[in-house]
């Protein structure tokens, strides 16, 4: 008998081991194919690297941590299913996405399933705005904050000029260009005047179309509110019609893999706003972030971009979060969450509390020219930091977001 009562205390302190040990699944919803895919691949190299960092000091809670991943194409549909799915396979938390509107769809389905869903590139405004919820956390800026660095920049440098939008027809492209049209003053649309193109699924017609008439107008300043390879297709057609040489170019949300894919002799000059590049570590300060792009730039030998930051600081954030409540839970980690202050990969970060925004600071930058660029090591070094805004300055206030959620008949209370 004491045999027994041993060898069954064995088996239940082996399997408790077992249980302890089992790996945790984070679920990624993320583009690997559609116009957005190379931000997509970013975001999976950044998961992975803080993923491997963490196992090796002892993963989350004494258990080992795991990737899951599926595409969404940049669909809503596609990311909603993806959530199911994940869920299903027992993911802790969620994260991902570069189009808003799938990221606004996945958090939407997450919170159904009780799932924390974190948005990486998803800048509009709806996401910690009219569509937020206790359950969505954006770890990017919003469009709000992209148009105000870019307003301040733009308002000193090119004063009263006239402006020519040409917009993705989806949350994000129409509450970046309503915001940008207003922090420039330029609301009037007869003397800054403006066209939608399709999202998904634009034609090179679309952009011919529009460019066209922006080339015919007397612009002296081109937004094209567009993103990933729609932007990189849009500014082939701007210089065939001779746009980059004739006004400035401003495209309110750049990336490091825009630029690779366009090439820096296209994009040379290109105005727009990032939340993050690799040479921020070192400006801020930053030795972990510092670290980050010493880590990334070995293992992949890219510098990493904005994507790649986002979905790393989503894991350890989440990852902390979970050491600081001692628990998965959904509800205790959003409890561990909001109003935590920390410096990760930059200066001063918040999850702010009434509307799960990070607030941090944004950067206008200009993308350089081929020959700096070529000049540097890697030939990466493609953006110059013009201006910058501290996040408490950028981000909408508390009244701000109330009253955007008041107009959208939302509550003024997360729910």
């Amino acid at each position: 008998m004491k045999r027994l009562t041993a060898c069954l205390a064995l088996w239940a302190g082996l399997t408790a081991a077992a249980q302890a040990a089992e790996p945790i699944t984070l679920g990624l919803s993320y583009p690997r194919t559609g116009s957005y895919k190379e931000e997509g691949l970013a975001q999976m190299r950044g998961a992975l690297l803080a993923i491997d960092e963490l196992n090796a000091k002892g993963g989350v809670l004494g258990r080992p941590l795991r990737l899951s991943s599926l595409d969404d194409a940049s669909r809503p549909e596609k990311a909603a299913r993806n959530v199911d799915k994940l869920a299903g396979e027992g993911a802790a938390m969620l994260f991902g996405g570069a189009s808003s509107a799938a990221a606004i769809a996945a958090g939407k389905r997450a919170k159904e399933h009780g799932l924390l869903y974190f948005g990486t590139l998803t800048y509009s405004n709806d996401t910690t705005g009219k569509d937020g919820h206790r359950y969505l956390f954006r770890e990017c800026n919003s469009a709000w904050m992209s148009a105000r660095v870019l307003g301040q920049y733009l308002a000193k440098q090119l004063p009263d000029k006239r402006y020519f939008y040409v917009t993705a027809d989806y949350t994000w492209g129409n509450t970046t260009e309503s915001s940008l049209r207003e922090t420039t003053g330029t609301q009037d649309g007869a003397r800054n005047p403006g066209l939608k193109v399709p999202f998904p699924g634009a034609r090179m017609a679309d952009y011919q179309n529009a460019l066209t008439q922006a080339a015919q107008s007397d612009a002296e300043v081109l937004v094209l509110v567009l993103f990933g390879e729609d932007l990189v297709r849009a500014m082939r057609v701007a210089e065939k019609l001779g746009l980059t040489r004739k006004v400035q170019i401003v495209a309110p949300n750049l990336t490091q893999g825009i630029v690779e894919q366009a090439g820096p002799g296209l994009m040379e000059g290109v105005v727009g706003t990032e939340p993050w590049t690799w040479r921020v570590p070192e400006l801020e300060g930053s030795q972990a972030g510092q670290a980050f792009v010493s880590h990334f730039t070995e293992r992949y030998e890219v510098y990493p971009s904005s994507a790649a930051a986002s979905a790393y600081s989503i894991v350890r954030q989440w990852a902390e979060a979970a050491g600081r409540a001692k628990s998965l839970d959904s509800e205790a980690l959003i409890k561990a969450l909001e109003g935590h202050r920390y410096s990760l990969l930059k200066g001063p970060q918040e999850w702010r509390a009434f509307d799960h925004q990070n607030v941090q600071t944004v950067y206008a930058v200009r993308v350089k020219s081929r020959a700096e660029v070529m000049a540097s090591p890697r030939h990466q070094d493609y953006f110059e930091i013009v201006h910058r805004l501290d996040g408490d300055k950028a981000a909408p206030s508390l009244a701000e977001w109330q009253a955007e959620r008041r107009a959208a008949g939302q509550p003024t209370t997360l729910q």
